[in-house]
């Protein structure tokens, strides 16, 4: 897609992107030590039609990862599936109640330096959502356009010394979005947008992000 095309919220996007996904053999990397967390990677349209996806800043009360940007989530409870808990904590920090039939796939775990394996399960939220952030775990929401992620300066990498993986980041709202929330939307783009079998669990997080 060229630099100013738009996606328009509508029924031929969710099949869209329902069909790659379904396509898409999503991987696993849970393992030993890692605690599994699930984020919903929710697409919903902003006041112009514009089809796009919720992004939040965390609140500096938390106490992991005060402040950083983020998709909603947070870790599945025992008997869940990663879908049951993204929808789960998609209400509690969005106030977005959604049934089971709004989840249209998932994308790769992404395995975190800070001992998580994350399941990012890509979720319709449909027309007239509204996004009502807790205050206790969200200190401010956004509906950020998928245009943003079609731009030619999508994705950045750059080298650390403390690694031999690429870090991976996306420029958003005016700041620095960093893997592992900034590898799932670079999949979002390349696996739900465009059809594209692109792996992300190898680019790295910038070393705030470790602990």
């Amino acid at each position: 897609m060229l630099r100013g095309m738009v996606h328009r919220f509508d029924s031929a996007l969710r099949g869209r992107v329902a069909a790659h996904l379904q396509r898409f053999d999503c991987r696993a990397h849970g393992g030993p030590g890692l605690r599994h967390a699930a984020v919903a990677v929710t697409l919903l349209a902003d006041g112009e039609g514009r089809a796009c996806f919720a992004l939040t800043r965390r609140t500096t009360r938390l106490s992991a990862h005060k402040g950083q940007w983020a998709l909603p989530g947070g870790r599945v409870d025992a008997g869940e599936t990663p879908a049951e808990a993204a929808l789960r904590e998609l209400g509690e920090e969005l106030g977005l109640e959604l049934p089971a039939d709004s989840v249209l796939g998932r994308l790769d775990d992404y395995p975190t330096r800070s001992g998580y394996c994350i399941s990012p399960v890509v979720i319709w939220a449909g027309d007239g959502a509204r996004l009502e952030p807790n205050p206790d775990e969200v200190a401010a929401a956004y509906c950020v356009p998928l245009a943003e992620l079609e731009r030619d300066d999508v994705p950045r990498l750059r080298a650390i010394p403390e690694s031999d993986r690429p870090v991976l980041c996306i420029p958003l709202l005016g700041a620095h979005i960093h893997a592992p929330t900034a590898a799932i939307l670079y999949q979002l783009r390349e696996v739900g947008l465009r059809g594209e079998a692109t792996r992300v669990a190898h680019y790295e997080q910038p070393v705030f992000a470790w602990r």
